[in-house]
């Protein structure tokens, strides 16, 4: 059996870990530059707020029913996650971590009531950490997510939800809308309701024959864990990442070539640093810049250039060399510039990296070993140093609403006053 730990709407949950005044109120936490709604309260919820929605569109809403909103401390989440992981891996084997909230678990070993550990689980991470957790319990990473969605739902299952019978599975799937299901995203949910197909279980039963003949094999898989079988075993089997690109919308338009430039290279330093972390190089880089489209009033320009490394890397000094020289070819002035990004393309893990025959391999590792200084100095999620030339740039975008990082900053942590 397969257990997937899932945080319940984990970027409120931090919040409220630190204030427990806000455990009954609606609360949302916003996205870059408090723009859009990325995480809601059951409570929120249930006042028709959806995720991805522009705060602008429901400040009547928010100031009605006294909402509360948060910018997103990403500082905070990244830890509170940490510490979520460590206390599972405390107490459970071979976890693998899947997301910021969520880790799947194998339980083959366990030998005591299932229902009763996923509760233990529950506890255990409410107890040490504060987050609540919910727990799917399946044969498979498929119902085991559906199980999850149930455990979250139904506060009679006390957190852990067990799918282990054919019985239970085809009326979880019953229940179970076919855009919920974990692989089926919203084209293919569309694509299948065409064709009358509008909760999981029938999907289940739709013949083999239809669904190779119809569907890719990541479809298939999927079809085939709702019915009871095991084909997706870990998130290895996963298309390999194709692209990898960190981007921001500034609170107030760039006019001059220095503002850009100092957001574009610190967004090229993020870029090495992501591809170290996951073990993958590059040797194509495209920067792109635009103006603000909402402004018609305003002159409106965007473009786009790329080059081609030497070599592959992930070196975040060469990075940010070659989306210098990429900016400095499209920048125009004159224009007030909104947003801009670097992606890295030709993406190739390390085990398939091919050496150049003039590499300098004595500066190469003085450069591998100077990033690793550098990554481990800022390990835990706590920037300490960067590049000279990718400075702060968090100044530039909006944060207003954003909470104490009470587990990283030693001025941030929480006061407690005592009266007699």
């Amino acid at each position: 059996m397969i257990g997937l730990v899932d945080c319940n709407n984990f970027f409120v949950s931090c919040e409220r870990v630190f204030r427990p005044e806000l455990r009954s109120r609606p609360v949302i936490v916003l996205s870059n530059n408090d723009g859009c709604v990325v995480a809601m309260s059951n409570e929120a919820k249930a006042l028709g707020i959806k995720r991805g929605v522009p705060l602008f569109k429901i400040r009547d809403i928010v100031q009605a029913n006294d909402i509360v909103s948060f910018s997103g401390n990403h500082r905070l989440y990244g830890d509170m996650s940490r510490r979520v992981m460590a206390t599972l891996n405390s107490i459970a084997d071979d976890i693998e971590i899947s997301s910021v909230d969520e880790a799947f678990i194998s339980l083959d070993s366990i030998e005591e009531n299932l229902a009763e550990y996923g509760r233990t689980l529950v506890k255990k991470v409410k107890r040490d950490i504060g987050i609540p957790v919910s727990v799917g319990i399946a044969p498979n990473r498929t119902l085991a997510k559906v199980a999850a969605r149930f455990a979250k739902k139904y506060p009679g299952y006390k957190g852990a939800c067990v799918i282990d019978t054919e019985e239970k599975a085809r009326k979880a799937l019953s229940m179970t809308a076919i855009g919920d299901v974990w692989g089926i995203g919203p084209r293919i949910a569309r694509r299948l309701g065409e064709a009358g197909i509008v909760n999981a279980l029938q999907f289940a039963e739709m013949p083999e024959e239809t669904v190779t003949s119809r569907y890719n094999i990541m479809l298939q898989r999927t079809w085939s864990e709702l019915n009871g079988n095991r084909c997706i075993e870990t998130d290895t089997e996963r298309p390999a990442q194709k692209t990898l690109t960190i981007s921001r919308t500034f609170a107030t338009d760039f006019y001059e070539y220095r503002d850009l430039e100092d957001a574009v290279t610190r967004f090229a330093a993020n870029v090495g640093e992501r591809l170290r972390r996951k073990g993958l190089f590059c040797d194509e880089l495209t920067v792109f810049i635009a103006t603000n489209r909402h402004r018609t009033d305003h002159p409106q320009y965007s473009n786009c250039a790329q080059r081609t490394l030497q070599e592959a890397t992930d070196d975040s000094i060469s990075i940010c060399k070659e989306a210098k020289a990429a900016l400095k070819a499209i920048f125009r002035p004159g224009y007030g510039y909104k947003r801009a990004g670097v992606t890295a393309t030709r993406i190739v893990d390390r085990e398939h990296l091919q050496p150049t025959l003039f590499e300098d391999r004595e500066e190469k590792e003085r450069r591998a070993k100077l990033m690793a200084t550098i990554d481990s100095i800022n390990g835990g999620g706590v920037e300490r140093i960067h590049l000279a030339s990718s400075p702060d740039i968090s100044s530039c975008t909006r944060h207003e609403r954003v909470s104490r990082l009470y587990t990283q900053r030693m001025s941030d942590i929480i006061e407690i006053n005592c009266h007699r």
